[in-house]
């Protein structure tokens, strides 16, 4: 059965007569040809704190994505693993440790070591991945994100991490803007608040990508490997 264009997170605080003025949106949704995952800032920053509602821990870590991080961690552990059983290349974004340009107008929480920085473990780097380090909320403002995804052959991407409101939304419209068409995996994208990630996936979906359930993804992926 094909699942409904609304079918996701958003639909308990969209009304009806909001839906009904983004019908024009509606169209099939899929992931794109020659795909890569992009994985935007799952560095260990936005896991302090563990997995507790993010008002009871900003006080000590600014910088954390509380619980919603946490819940994402086994969807994107799946999404990590099929992406790799397809071979698709994977890249992943991170913020520099010194510098005086900062992604976002928020004053307080930066890292402030390599190791603030570094990928969550679960998600660690292997041989072959590519590193982008942004100093912007997009992977592609002042990056050679663009380079390396020509060189590869990527004609479309697969999208994670945080925050969806923050770096995801710009790396989303940014890639769009570029001519790649964009898939962002639902579960495995979080944001400090749930009202701003069902908005932004929300504007998202209905304009820039096409949201879809990490299984729908992983399907694709399985299918695309047996074919190979």
């Amino acid at each position: 059965m094909t699942r409904d264009f609304e079918d996701h997170c958003w639909r308990d605080i969209v009304s009806d007569e909001i839906l009904r003025v983004y019908e024009p949106y509606h169209r099939e949704v899929y992931v794109g040809e020659r795909p890569a995952l992009l994985a935007i800032d799952l560095y260990n920053l936005v896991y302090r704190g563990g997995a507790r509602e993010p008002h009871e821990i900003i006080a000590e870590h600014p910088s954390s994505c509380g619980k919603y991080a946490w819940d994402a961690v086994e969807p994107t552990k799946a999404l990590f693993a099929a992406a790799r059983n397809a071979g698709i290349p994977v890249l992943y974004t991170t913020a520099p440790t010194t510098s005086s340009v900062v992604a976002t107008n928020r004053q307080a929480g930066l890292g402030s070591s390599d190791e603030d920085y570094e990928i969550f473990e679960a998600f660690a780097p292997q041989e072959g991945d590519i590193m982008i380090v942004k100093e912007r909320a997009s992977a592609f403002y002042g990056t050679p994100i663009l380079p390396e995804l020509n060189r590869l052959g990527i004609k479309s991407l697969i999208l994670c991490g945080e925050s969806t409101s923050g770096c995801v939304r710009a790396s989303a419209v940014d890639a769009y803007s570029a001519g790649y068409h964009v898939t962002l995996a639902e579960e495995c994208v979080f944001d400090r608040s749930l009202l701003s990630h069902k908005v932004n996936l929300f504007d998202l979906h209905h304009k820039y990508a096409d949201v879809l359930g990490v299984d729908e993804i992983v399907t694709h992926l399985e299918r695309s490997e047996r074919a190979a």
